[in-house]
């Protein structure tokens, strides 16, 4: 369950600050010498796109280069996605994305060494086509910003130099979800099992919070803050 864009916010003070200060704490790849990789992680409709969106926008104003792109655009194919049964929150869990494809053509591009080539997508989800994109480039400068769900699973944890989680309860995001994508506003509702369910493997299997640089809670857009990292 996913699409191209989250709940957007309503703008704030309180949250531009949040914002800026997180991209204060992101690493300077002039400094560094070789781009910086920055995850924004958290349950489908925590707000996870429409802060991604503000912390490049914030980075560019600081005169930082960035690459956004969406872990999104790297679904598997779609009978790849339900082998396990469309209702299935292990197939959700196991095989929504390839994340063979996302290391290839985003995160090794911008490993050190890496060509800065990359592709941002391989797949539109909606359709299901894959996508034959060209190459785009990156520089040694470049701030690469990626949102998704998962992106703390042991595949991706170790990618990231910076990494955000933003902490939503599941009452909040499928409340937003109902409005955004028109499914039952109850977590509970049996419709809603598969994308519960597999995000409460993920939240089991990886306590993507405790593996963040940075927690925020987000259930109240206009307010956000940023919560104690919890212990490993």
């Amino acid at each position: 369950m996913s699409a191209p864009s989250d709940t957007a916010p309503t703008a704030s003070v309180a949250r531009l600050a949040v914002v800026r200060e997180v991209a204060s704490c992101v690493a300077d790849p002039r400094t560094l010498g070789r781009p910086v990789l920055v995850g924004v992680d958290g349950m489908d409709g925590a707000g996870k796109t429409t802060f991604a969106d503000e912390l490049a926008t914030a980075l560019r104003r600081e005169g930082r280069d960035v690459v956004r792109v969406s872990v999104d655009g790297f679904h598997r194919p779609r009978d790849e996605r339900y082998r396990q049964g469309r209702h299935s929150p292990e197939g959700f869990w196991a095989d929504s994305y390839d994340y063979d494809a996302f290391r290839t053509q985003v995160l090794e591009p911008f490993a050190p060494g890496g060509s800065r080539r990359y592709r941002p997508a391989v797949r539109d989800v909606a359709t299901d086509a894959e996508l034959h994109l060209p190459r785009e480039s990156g520089t040694d400068r470049t701030v690469l910003v990626v949102d998704g769900i998962f992106l703390h699973r042991d595949e991706l944890a170790a990618w990231w130099d910076f990494s955000v989680y933003l902490d939503v309860d599941f009452t909040e995001t499928f409340a937003r979800m109902a409005v955004r994508d028109g499914c039952p506003p109850d977590p509970t509702h049996p419709a809603n099992a598969r994308y519960v369910e597999g995000q409460r493997r993920y939240l089991a299997a990886c306590r993507p919070a405790s593996r963040a640089t940075v927690v925020i809670d987000n259930r109240d857009v206009a307010r956000p803050h940023l919560l104690p990292h919890p212990l490993p």
